[in-house]
């Protein structure tokens, strides 16, 4: 029963994002947590602050607005005092300039105790970085920027 409703509440957080709103999201990070994005372009990088964190989605809906999560799977394993949790999704949108962003995501979080504090997200940082330049090329600079870390 209990990994059914994490497995819920994570489709659901996706969706939020989906729908623009990232704030479902930070508001399920613990006081103390690490949110590492692979590769050195401008959605890598590691964040420990609800700061940091706030930044880095606005940066995200910024860059990639018509992007949207399609989760595939969710497994599930542990329980309340110590879950982990492995997302595989796609990635799919319209970018600027009519170029067309398409990965896959797999993504690895633990839980304690109902909240978040760890994530990690792996894509195809080859195909993230030619978004990334697609985008900068269309008038967005901030698509090569340094990561958000702190």
């Amino acid at each position: 029963m209990y990994k059914r409703i994490v497995r819920g509440k994570v489709r659901a957080v996706f969706e939020r994002i989906n729908a623009g709103d990232y704030t479902t999201m930070v508001d399920g990070l613990a006081p103390s947590f690490e949110y590492r994005f692979h590769g050195e372009h401008a959605l890598g990088g590691r964040r420990t602050t609800r700061e940091s964190m706030i930044r880095w989605w606005q940066r995200v809906l910024d860059l990639l607005p018509g992007a949207r999560f399609d989760i595939q799977d969710v497994l599930v394993n542990g329980g309340p005092w110590r879950t982990r949790i492995a997302v595989r999704a796609s990635i799919a949108g319209d970018l600027p300039g009519g170029v067309r962003y398409e990965n896959t995501v797999f993504q690895f979080m633990t839980l304690a105790w109902g909240k978040v504090i760890s994530v990690e997200t792996v894509e195809d940082l080859q195909v993230l970085e030619r978004a990334l330049a697609a985008v900068a090329e269309n008038g967005k600079p901030e698509a090569l920027a340094a990561p958000i870390s702190d």
